[in-house]
């Protein structure tokens, strides 16, 4: 996509946790296009390494388990160190799976809510004396769960619940040196997350006639917000959820079909 001129993030540092695949290693890359040095993060030394080699332009990959705040720290002061004060930081570390609340342990809930939740504030609350501010920009992938009850997702409702009052709240905190934004993307093609929400082709075919735009989101779309909510035109946007999402969270766009037919 060219919506950006190609230097707009020139000089700056762009941090992103979770950012060894999916949505978050799509929006690394997109950084690293516009010119912003990167740093990406996750559990897995050898992915981290191996993302930093597809970001290219002398991105560094790093491990941390976002969970854990010390080690989270530890790296964000690393990229502090190496890249200079940070810029734009993403928490985009997530994880998830499809089971009713009787059939779950409290263990598993937990375990989304540490890594989803709490490791959002280990992000954020760990990066903060290292941001460059003001200006700094901070933007946490968060999902419609937040927003709409689903069935076999407690987990991941409660945890994305609380990641967008979060978002609220460190806005309201911060500002005006930092802003603070989320984006929540609907259905997107090649990622994890469909692959586990939709494992079959019924459920696939349910989840698109769902959407109002009648096609599967794209990784570069959801880079592109991101691109933009922390960019001089989103300058006056904090503690805003921008959902790229192809129209999926407002309603059953199924109903619509059945709508124009009887018109």
């Amino acid at each position: 996509m060219t919506t950006f001129r190609d230097n707009l993030l020139t000089g700056k540092t762009a941090f992103v946790a979770g950012g060894t695949s999916g949505i978050n290693l799509g929006i690394a890359k997109r950084f690293a296009e516009l010119g912003a040095k990167v740093a990406v993060a996750g559990r897995d030394p050898d992915k981290a390494a191996r993302a930093a080699a597809e970001i290219g332009a002398g991105a560094i990959g790093l491990s941390a388990d976002v969970r854990d705040y010390d080690a989270i720290r530890g790296v964000m002061e690393t990229v502090a160190d190496k890249l200079g004060p940070m810029d734009i930081v993403i928490s985009g570390a997530a994880g998830n799976f499809l089971a009713p609340a009787l059939g779950m342990s409290a263990n598993a809930f937990r375990t989304v809510v540490d890594i989803d939740l709490n490791g959002t504030f280990n992000v954020f609350r760990g990066c903060h004396d290292l941001l460059n501010r003001p200006g700094a920009s901070l933007i946490a992938i968060t999902a419609g769960q937040a927003v709409n009850a689903s069935a076999l997702q407690a987990h991941a409702c409660a945890a994305k619940a609380g990641i967008n009052q979060l978002i609220r709240v460190l806005a309201l905190e911060w500002g005006p040196e930092v802003r603070v934004n989320g984006i929540s993307p609907g259905p997107i093609a090649d990622t994890e997350g469909m692959k586990r929400l939709a494992p079959d082709a019924e459920t696939r075919q349910a989840h698109y006639d769902r959407i109002a735009m009648k096609r599967w989101g794209k990784i570069e779309e959801v880079a592109e917000s991101a691109v933009f909510l922390c960019s001089p035109a989103a300058g006056y946007i904090t503690g805003t959820i921008l959902d790229c999402d192809g129209g999926s969270q407002i309603g059953d766009a199924s109903r619509g079909d059945v709508a124009r037919g009887m018109a």
